[in-house]
């Protein structure tokens, strides 16, 4: 059963890092055009142009590099772009920026220390999101064909951690539900960190780099892998079932240290 980062220690010498929405779970389309956005727009009271305001916050985190960026990057993201003099929205995008932590708990705590209303509505956002996701009916939230199979297969030789920037109860939630979580021996989601910090104190539990993977659907996955001189494998949009059912021999690869380098196939299905 997976534990929390701190409680984590080494078992194998190698690792696989998991990302969650959209890469092992089919759930991130859903939850930005039925959760994310419409709740957006209600907090924020949207009236003008909606559809538009809509389209351009599936843009932000679906279908471009910024696709599976934090909850509160995005919104900071679009905010800036609906309201650009508005002082209030370029100081949260600047916390965006600089915290260490991007998470509901931390964000009460910036609430705590300066206030402001858009930090406030942030925070009640993010909290009426939760709740729209939670109430999603459960053939929305399921994960990709192949997880399973792939997962339980790779940790013959893999530690298995879960590595994503969603928010803990529902990634505790999805993967318990769909039978995932028991393959899994730590977890850690927003509240930890970012993915690269997260994947930084995974090295440190005594992993050497190259003997660790990081599976993602997004730019940022990508990116954290990078930053942190790891292996990448990326689970391609509109192609997830077939990288899924894939990934072991790719593993194998790694495991041999034969050289593996997906980044242009990424890039090239992002694009």
């Amino acid at each position: 059963m997976a534990v929390w980062l701190n409680e984590f220690k080494k078992n194998k010498n190698y690792l696989l890092c998991v990302d969650s929405d959209g890469c092992a779970m089919d759930t991130m389309t859903a939850k930005h055009n039925k959760c994310f956005g419409p709740s957006f727009v209600k907090v924020f009271k949207i009236t003008k142009n909606t559809q538009n305001v809509l389209d351009r916050w599936n843009e932000i985190n679906l279908y471009q590099f910024s696709r599976g960026v934090n909850r509160f990057k995005g919104l900071a993201q679009i905010l800036c772009e609906l309201y650009p003099k508005d002082d209030e929205c370029k100081t949260f995008k600047k916390w965006t920026d600089e915290a260490r932590e991007l998470s509901e708990a931390s964000l009460k705590k910036q609430i705590d220390e300066s206030g402001g209303e858009t930090f406030k509505k942030a925070l009640l956002w993010s909290q009426v999101t939760n709740v729209a996701i939670k109430s999603l009916p459960d053939r929305e939230k399921k994960a990709f064909d192949g997880v399973r199979e792939a997962l339980k297969e790779a940790r013959e030789k893999f530690d298995i951690a879960i590595v994503s920037s969603a928010n803990f109860v529902a990634v505790k939630e999805e993967w318990e539900r769909c039978g995932l979580l028991e393959l899994c021996d730590c977890i850690t989601t927003q509240q930890d960190g970012g993915k690269a910090h997260c994947i930084s104190e995974l090295i440190n539990k005594g992993y050497k780099p190259q003997k660790i993977v990081m599976v993602g659907d997004a730019f940022g996955d990508l990116q954290a892998a990078e930053q942190n001189n790891v292996n990448f494998y990326p689970i391609l949009v509109n192609h997830e079932v077939e990288s899924w059912k894939n990934i072991n021999l790719t593993l194998e690869k790694i495991i041999n240290g034969d050289p593996v380098d997906l980044k242009k196939e990424f890039l090239d299905n992002l694009s």
